[in-house]
């Protein structure tokens, strides 16, 4: 992040150009994908097994209530490369899985 002060000249470059902390950060996020829809039923071995055939899943958690442990009905699917998150997007989005039509989109940073 820029600390501007009032008047302080930003150069152009770093306008256009982030620093590669930024840029690292924003990359990370296109191999995030959100999945919703899910069966409360649905673990995350299921979820990850679903998405394993379109590559190298480094991560995946189901989200579930605090106190009852209960699925909310929606989780993350986290990929080694944007490349497989972009083609399990495409592939996954619509698919059954547990019964239940699943919608999957790119995860928000944060």
């Amino acid at each position: 992040m820029l600390n501007l002060r009032r008047n302080a000249a930003i150069p152009f470059g770093m306008l256009l150009h982030p620093s590669s902390s930024a840029r690292a950060s924003s990359s990370s996020c296109c191999s995030k994908l959100f999945v919703g829809g899910l069966s409360y039923d649905t673990n995350e071995t299921a979820l990850k097994d679903a998405f394993s055939q379109h590559g190298h899943i480094i991560q995946v958690k189901v989200i579930c209530h605090p106190v009852t442990g209960k699925s909310k009905g929606y989780g993350f699917v986290k990929f080694a490369s944007e490349d497989e998150a972009s083609a399990a997007l495409h592939k996954m989005s619509g698919e059954v899985i547990d019964g239940r039509s699943i919608r999957v989109h790119y995860a928000n940073s944060g």
